[in-house]
């Protein structure tokens, strides 16, 4: 018992929240940037470009099936080769955010796909231009289609910030690691406080997305 006591001291709680704090921010700033990217490219795939959506749906298929650990080691330790030498944290960011947007790519995709094809021709007959009726009839009711494999993508990116650890990125598992690594018996300890701050951020964004899809219904 005074383990669990020892471990969970202001000084580590602190310590892990802090940890928690960039987790957050790599989450969020992953997400807008991903969903940004993910959307002209589901765009792009949608529309069948001559030659543009293939490239755009190869790259997307390649990226896709590969690990996202692999896509930081190759960010992180790959593009110096190339002149530029990113920081941990911002690593971390552009490789979540490449790996998310190829995601977030192919849910657009099908999101778009599920809507009445119909709404486009009868937008286009009305004097729309495509990208008009794309972004005031067409993609207001993707999106609403979308919402829970969307919020399903966001709360696997939080805990896929995990792997971001490996480049030694100063988030809420790496942090864990420094607390345990003060004393082996606080390991249980300091896993079940990281799994119940990963728990509360999952759970409150998996409560919004309900909340919102309530709204938009």
């Amino acid at each position: 018992m005074q383990n669990w006591i020892d471990a969970y001291s202001w000084i580590n709680i602190r310590f892990l929240l802090q940890g928690l704090w960039i987790t957050i921010l790599i989450s969020v700033i992953s997400v807008i940037l991903s969903f940004i990217i993910g959307s002209i490219l589901g765009i792009i795939r949608y529309d069948k470009v001559p030659y543009l959506s293939k490239i755009v749906g190869f790259i997307i298929d390649v990226i896709r099936n590969l690990p996202l650990l692999l896509i930081i080691f190759f960010v992180y330790f790959g593009l110096p080769a190339f002149g530029f030498k990113p920081d941990t944290i911002p690593a971390a960011i552009l490789a979540m955010t490449v790996f998310e947007s190829m995601m977030i790519a192919e849910i657009i995709r099908s999101g778009i796909l599920a809507v009445d094809p119909g709404q486009m021709e009868a937008s286009r007959a009305m004097g729309m231009k495509m990208s008009q009726a794309m972004w005031h009839i067409v993609l207001p009711q993707a999106y609403k289609k979308m919402i829970p494999a969307m919020v399903s993508q966001f709360i696997s990116l939080i805990k896929d910030t995990s792997l971001a650890t490996i480049i030694v990125v100063p988030e809420l598992m790496q942090h864990g690691q420094v607390v345990y690594g003060q004393d082996p018996n606080f390991i249980i300890p300091v896993f079940v406080a990281m799994a119940v701050m990963y728990f509360i951020v999952c759970y409150a964004l998996s409560l919004l997305s309900k909340f919102i899809d309530r709204r938009m219904a």
